[in-house]
């Protein structure tokens, strides 16, 4: 029997699993990890169109049409319009069977516009019309967005140099309830060996208003930037590693790595792993302090396309998987917090499902009675987003942790139409729950299942963070 495309069980192949999504479902959403511009929710502009919605800055549509080999002036070019890309988009969709982006956008379409047709190139003039008709009547701000999408709490990701001026005037206005909170991601402080560090610190230096002369005075301006955050609300730090770094240094040897880098000399990879190290365990120690959430995103190899780099700059569809390995020098880093009592609540991300075992193991090593699983393995992420890729995250951690305790889903996003992908994790989330009730793994007790669908959807991020 052919199931119903998106039909109320989609994805929901058991009886708990149906039981628990009607309690998932009810759940507010809150996005600890997203990228959504605070700029943007404060002007609060209606958009233009759908492919203004949908199709500006989003690199997984970008990579779906080059792999149909739409061409790329319909994808990031300035020369077509928006109707002729939304028209290129729309050809590739029959092709991505399989695809989590298939499933997003009909979810979006049907959740926003409440258009079920199925989109192609020969129902694309018709959905075109259709959507811009419903955003032309209103209610596509990026605020109405947000409330429709009932999401109590987001974190941007921000720079230390960010001055949080649309944070503090969100803040102000007492109509939005939803609170938008700051995220620390201190990723170009770090990055000392990067072309950008030298830039990044004269705007830190503008921002703190004082120079920035030594190793020692990077420290004293960032924990003056973490204070400030913390009184925007900030409850979570952000960091992204193709590894995570672990090389001891002397204070002399972090004070000669620095005065290379700020003069914009060549670091070599050996000193910049110890400064990283460094700052990062100076970092983290402020994060314990406050009892910030420490998110380690690991494993991305950005940049691939040398050409399209030059083209059109970062972000552009062209990252892929890195395959390093990781134990060993993430063992020391996090070990070198604990025997300090500095470690803070972690959660880390793997790019590459290879790692699955190696963080849902690592996790074990370090727990404490600060917080339930205080140690996270964080959500399916990028790649790994889809039904496949979220089941063997959920699998990898209750193989060898605590599921319960799972703090859950974040859509990673810079669209505001991503939220149905909370609803696709709860879905896969519910089934998979209900797939060990259904097979006497789990008794059906459906108070205790319907509670536990409910803290991982929401729940236990709000008590992990701290949010109020």
């Amino acid at each position: 029997m052919v199931k119903e495309f998106m039909g109320a069980d989609f994805l929901l192949e058991n009886e708990p699993a149906v039981k628990m999504f009607e309690a998932a479902d009810k759940m507010p959403i809150f996005d600890w990890h997203c990228h959504l511009s605070p700029k943007e929710i404060y002007e609060n502009k209606e958009p233009e169109d759908i492919a203004q919605l949908w199709l500006g800055g989003d690199h997984y549509k970008w990579r779906a049409m080059r792999s149909c080999g739409v061409e790329e002036k319909y994808i990031t070019g300035t020369e077509t319009t928006g109707y002729e890309k939304f028209k290129a988009f729309a050809s590739c969709m029959p092709s991505l069977i399989g695809n989590p982006m298939y499933h997003w956008c009909h979810l979006e379409l049907r959740r926003y516009f409440g258009i079920e047709d199925i989109l192609s190139a020969d129902t694309a003039d018709e959905i075109w019309n259709k959507a811009n008709e419903v955003i032309k009547a209103g209610g596509f701000t990026p605020r109405a967005l947000i409330e429709k999408s009932n999401v109590s709490h987001l974190c941007t990701t921000d720079d230390p140099a960010d001055t949080l001026e649309y944070h503090q005037l969100i803040a102000k206005d007492a109509t939005f309830k939803c609170k938008v909170l700051p995220a620390f991601r201190p990723d170009k402080a770090l990055a000392i060996e990067a072309p950008a560090f030298v830039p990044w610190l004269a705007d830190m230096e503008k921002t703190a208003c004082t120079s920035i002369d030594s190793f020692a005075k990077l420290k004293e301006v960032l924990l003056i930037r973490i204070n400030f955050f913390a009184q925007m609300g900030c409850r979570a730090s952000d960091h992204a590693f193709s590894y995570l770094p672990y090389e001891p240094a002397t204070p002399a040897e972090l004070e000669t790595i620095f005065a290379k880098g700020k003069a914009g000399e060549a670091i070599s990879a050996h000193e910049a792993d110890q400064y990283k190290t460094a700052l990062l365990q100076f970092l983290a120690a402020q994060y314990a302090e406050r009892g910030w959430g420490m998110e380690l995103h690991i494993g991305p190899m950005r940049n691939n396309n040398t050409k399209m780099f030059e083209a059109i700059g970062p972000d552009g569809g062209f990252d892929s998987l890195d395959d390093q390995m990781i134990a060993q020098k993430m063992s020391r880093f996090l070990d070198s917090l604990a025997r300090e009592d500095k470690l803070p609540r972690t959660i880390l991300f793997t790019l590459n499902p290879k790692d699955n075992y190696v963080l849902g193991t690592m996790l074990g090593n370090f727990q404490g009675p600060e917080a339930e699983s205080k140690i996270q393995f964080g959500s399916a992420w990028w790649f790994n987003d889809n039904i496949d890729g979220m089941r063997e995250q959920m699998k990898a951690l209750g193989n060898l942790g605590a599921l319960g305790k799972f703090v859950g889903m974040v859509t990673d996003s810079r669209s505001f139409l991503s939220y149905p992908r909370h609803e696709y994790f709860r879905r896969i989330m519910c089934n998979l729950l209900g797939e060990f009730v259904e097979k006497g793994q789990y008794p059906y007790d459906e108070k205790t299942l319907c509670k536990m669908a409910e803290d991982i959807a929401y729940n236990n991020a709000i008590k992990y963070f701290g949010v109020e």
